[in-house]
């Protein structure tokens, strides 16, 4: 919450064990501060419509444009309004399965209305458009106007015409999804209710083998005036039912049921749209249970949701201290976009069922690890536990811990192992109610055991890692099968996996694994090529020292550092694969979180890796949109500069990450853009899998988190905080009133509601500069 505090006792500071008293707080609602149409534009992909946190049922407007979350701002044309949606993904349009479509027939006569989803797509009121948390509404410029909300698993829909005369409004429901991946479908329509049963299969939008989602549509408010099929172009009354393939060829087939109505209270038509991976009847039963009531929940509907979404944001509160309007909606709304996926899909898992809460679209682990599951952690770890223990349900089942899995399938691999990472977070920062010794059998499988299908989950040439310790250029690998590119990013991520592992089994008192995994995890040297020189346009950069590809027999391969970068060509995993996976070599050579020191000393020292961060950052070879650039705004911490990552951070923030429809600068990643924003905002960045939180200059004067596991409040404070942000630079640090020389704290901070005052200035200090005071980095002597 958004909260001025006055005390009323001074609080007895001991050493990480402070006594908070009570506090007497003035706060405004932070709703009026969430925004779900920043990343509506400019390729965020947000979900904008109504949702629950994590929940299944998500109804927005679905668009012909940008339409990757539904809804985007970019002026396009509504085609639909549909139920389940994903939020800030890349690759294909994700879910938007069985839209409706109202619309009012020219003459009153069905086959005069638009079925196409070409034909029928119309051009919203840009200015009609409303999105707050649990409510989306916007009229097209037929003079429809929609509203919806939603509770767990069901849409409530009211759609408003403009009917004139003896009018029959239509609705129609299109047996398709956003990326018309449907390969077949079925409809019944009951010719008296006008109720719509059926489902679909479809594939997923960024992985392997196919999904099946029912649906069920009721409708109040009118009287059913006639009803039917369509296929193509075209409506008849007969028949009541449809079984629908993929089509022929290229020639997608366009099919659903549509329902006339007439005798509308009010010209507006109620719909409850309730969706299910288990059946038709389940999606009718869950729909009928939440909302009971249709024509008069909507309202109790979106009061439920607000209260919802203010629960989970009430361990914050904030001093905004004059920051503008527009960073507290980027903050409070990047939180919100933090608990949008993953969804939670308890008792729709057709495959099996554990009695444990289920959960869904991780899309993907490699984007979500690094920041968004980290802040989970820290305000809804209730949830987190829950999502960790739904992995290894996952790794049970299915036989492999996923790096991405969405709409019940595996997603594309696109680095390492990165559940091992989410897993080994959730160790070190002590989320119980979690079988750890099983964590430690699924990592350990995927750290020695190849699967026949690397492409969607476990690691991929382990034979070579093993053997060679890197993962070859154009490796030989007949064990298992998946894009042979990446071998730079891999034998990166793999040394990171690897060292997570070596973390959780040391934990766990095996000091013969943690031995053998944290040798393994400086395999990320083999590629380092001392001698290896960049250039940019026939330019010698001057910096010597980048990670290139190496053959199995040892020999150098190449790749150009800039390659994969903004000053060069976008890499894909699908189309163009290279040996870093949608990034730059430029990139890459910064992540090495369990090294630094080790990485600092290849690159010449202290020195030459802050002038290189800095060539990095300004040159326009870091694409902050993303995710593993991330962590390299925070790196001038291990070289003893922690000044320089805050003021680095300015410069993408508000720059890149704003209130603006366009204010995120790529796909938001499940909430990932909004975690960064999150931490960046409150001053401590955490690095995954680590009990490491590197500390810089907050951009508000006081942030409070209440643990939800403990109840004891964290407290930043500030000294000479400005909202002109001249004072960016941290002159000392206090934590419960002792002096705090590092650059960096523990998680134990927010568990047991350590405070620490932070004294700003508009120099750079010689705080956290010394050594000792650096964050951790395991192999100094490993060079």
């Amino acid at each position: 919450m958004i909260c001025h505090r006055s005390l009323r006792a001074t609080p007895q500071l001991v050493l990480f064990a402070p006594l908070v008293f009570p506090l007497a707080v003035l706060c405004a609602d932070v709703l009026q501060f969430v925004d779900p149409l920043i990343g509506s534009n400019n390729g965020g992909n947000v979900f904008a419509g109504a949702t629950r946190p994590y929940a299944l049922a998500k109804p927005v407007a679905d668009v012909n444009g940008q339409n990757t979350g539904g809804f985007a701002t970019d002026g396009s044309s509504v085609t639909g309004f549909s139920a389940a949606h994903d939020s800030g993904t890349g690759g294909n349009p994700s879910l938007g399965n069985f839209p409706l479509f109202p619309q009012i027939c020219p003459g009153d006569e069905v086959n005069n209305c638009n079925f196409l989803i070409d034909e029928r797509a119309t051009h919203y009121v840009e200015e009609s458009v409303v999105a707050r948390p649990g409510y989306f509404e916007v009229e097209l410029t037929s003079g429809i106007k929609a509203t919806m909300t939603s509770s767990e698993h069901a849409a409530l829909y009211r759609f408003e015409f403009p009917i004139e005369g003896n009018q029959h409004p239509l609705v129609l429901l299109d047996l398709t999804d956003l990326w018309q991946s449907r390969q077949n479908a079925t409809i019944t329509v009951d010719p008296a209710s006008g109720r719509l049963k059926g489902n679909g299969t479809f594939l997923p939008s960024f992985g392997a083998g196919s999904y099946v989602m029912h649906f069920c549509v009721e409708f109040f408010g009118g009287e059913v005036f006639d009803n039917g099929v369509w296929v193509n172009n075209r409506g008849g009354a007969e028949p009541k039912e449809l079984f629908v393939t993929r089509g022929f060829n290229l020639f997608y087939l366009e099919a659903g049921g549509w329902v006339r109505f007439s005798n509308l209270v009010n010209n507006t038509l109620t719909a409850r749209t309730g969706i299910s991976f288990i059946s038709a009847d389940q999606a009718c039963r869950r729909a009928q249970d939440e909302i009971p009531d249709p024509l008069d929940d909507f309202d109790k509907l979106v009061t439920e949701t607000e209260d919802a979404w203010r629960e989970k944001l009430s361990s914050v509160s904030v001093d905004a201290g004059g920051a503008t309007d527009d960073l507290q909606t980027s903050f409070w709304s990047g939180l919100y976009r933090a608990m949008i996926s993953p969804q939670n899909y308890t008792d729709e898992n057709p495959y099996w069922n554990s009695e444990i809460p289920y959960f869904d679209s991780y899309y993907c682990i490699w984007d979500a690890f690094r920041v968004q599951h980290p802040l989970l952690t820290i305000l809804d770890p209730s949830a987190q536990t829950q999502m960790v223990n739904a992995l290894l349900d996952i790794y049970k089942h299915e036989g492999w811990l996923p790096d991405c899995h969405m709409s019940l399938s595996n997603g594309w691999t696109q680095g390492g192992s990165n559940a091992d990472v989410v897993l080994v977070d959730a160790y070190i920062k002590n989320l119980t109610g979690i079988d750890w010794e099983l964590a430690l059998e699924a990592i350990i499988q995927d750290a020695e055991i190849e699967p026949l299908e690397w492409a969607y989950h476990g690691r991929g040439g382990l034979q070579s890692w093993k053997d060679l310790s890197y993962i070859p250029y154009l490796d030989f690998d007949p064990v298992g099968f998946g894009t042979n590119s990446r071998s730079i990013s891999r034998t990166l991520e793999y040394a990171y996996n690897d060292f997570c592992l070596a973390t959780l089994a040391r934990g766990l008192g095996r000091e013969d694994l943690y031995n053998k995994y944290v040798a393994r995890s400086a395999n990320w040297q083999s590629l380092w090529k001392p001698e290896q020189n960049s250039t940019i346009n026939g330019e010698d950069t001057g910096f010597l020292g980048f990670f290139q590809p190496k053959y199995q027999n040892g020999t150098w391969g190449y790749q150009d550092p800039i390659a994969c970068s903004a000053l060069a060509s976008f890499c894909s995993l699908t189309t163009n694969p290279s040996e870093t996976f949608e990034a730059s070599v430029w990139q890459y050579q910064f992540l090495v979180p369990q090294s630094m020191s080790t990485l600092i000393g290849l690159m010449g020292s202290e020195e030459p890796f802050v002038k290189r961060l800095d060539f990095f950052h300004t040159s326009g070879l870091a694409d902050i949109s993303n995710e593993p650039v991330f962590s390299t705004v925070y790196l001038y911490h291990y070289a003893g500069r922690p000044g320089l990552s805050t003021k680095r951070l300015h410069t993408y923030i508000p720059s890149a990450f704003n209130a603006s429809h366009g204010g995120l600068p790529g796909n938001d990643d499940s909430g990932s853009m909004g975690a960064f924003v999150v931490f960046g905002m409150i001053g401590l960045f955490p690095i995954a899998g680590q009990d490491v939180y590197l500390i810089s200059a907050p951009f508000f004067k006081e942030i409070n988190i209440t643990s939800p596991l403990t109840g004891k409040t964290a407290q930043i404070k500030t000294v000479g905080f400005d909202a002109s942000y001249e004072n960016t630079y941290i002159q000392n640090v206090t934590v419960n009133g002792r002096p705090w020389t590092k650059s960096w704290i523990s998680h134990a901070f927010f568990t047991e509601g350590w405070v620490m005052e932070l004294v700003l200035g508009n120099q750079e200090s010689n705080w956290g500069m010394k050594l000792e005071d650096r964050p951790p980095s395991w192999g100094e002597t490993m060079v």
